[in-house]
């Protein structure tokens, strides 16, 4: 059973480069400004994307809401050779599920990238209310998928997460590229 990370793993994270270029603000400018635990909030589906705009900015400064949902939905693309790849291991016969921090804007990927062609979306932190690295947001996946984590493999862009995996018993990839990560499934014998 195979465990994918989306943000930064098979889709580009616009969080980084095109969200602080919509404000005018450099990365670190804007992490300064922006509220602490407004984005984990919504991640972990505690509030909606009304209450999440609002309170981007912990002085709730306002700002062109709408515009900046629609930059991060421009901005969605897969990663360089992650489509393939996916597509590789879908057609290998492989089960793939998302197991991913992110909000419901999962449903505006899906929407223009259509992922589910190749995985389904099983485990978001929106659904879960639960978000890695916690260890319950890689034990609840393999007790749903009525596996023992050693039977799952799980693949992500972040080392705390593969990290937390691992102490889990689940086996964990850290992904750099497309190119290392094939050879990294080839090591353990997921493609041949």
């Amino acid at each position: 059973m195979l465990l994918f990370d989306v943000m930064g793993t098979l889709v580009y994270d616009p969080f980084y480069r095109e969200v602080p270029r919509f404000f005018g603000m450099g990365f670190d400018e804007m992490m300064a400004a922006k509220h602490p635990t407004s984005w984990i909030r919504y991640e972990l589906g505690e509030i909606d994307e009304a209450t999440f705009l609002a309170s981007f900015f912990a002085d709730g400064r306002d700002y062109d809401r709408g515009g900046l949902v629609e930059a991060m939905r421009a901005s969605y693309c897969w990663l360089d050779g992650m489509q393939e790849l996916l597509a590789e291991l879908h057609g290998a016969g492989h089960a793939i599920h998302a197991l991913s921090n992110y909000s419901d804007w999962y449903r505006r990927i899906e929407g223009k990238l259509e992922l589910s062609r190749y995985l389904e979306w099983s485990f978001v932190s929106c659904d879960m209310g639960l978000r890695k690295p916690d260890p319950e947001a890689f034990r609840v996946p393999a007790r749903r998928l009525g596996l023992p984590p050693e039977r799952c493999l799980f693949v992500d862009d972040r080392e705390v997460n593969c990290v937390a995996a691992r102490e889990t018993g689940m086996p964990a990839l850290l992904f750099r590229d497309a190119e290392g990560l094939r050879g990294a499934l080839r090591g353990v014998g997921v493609l041949v």
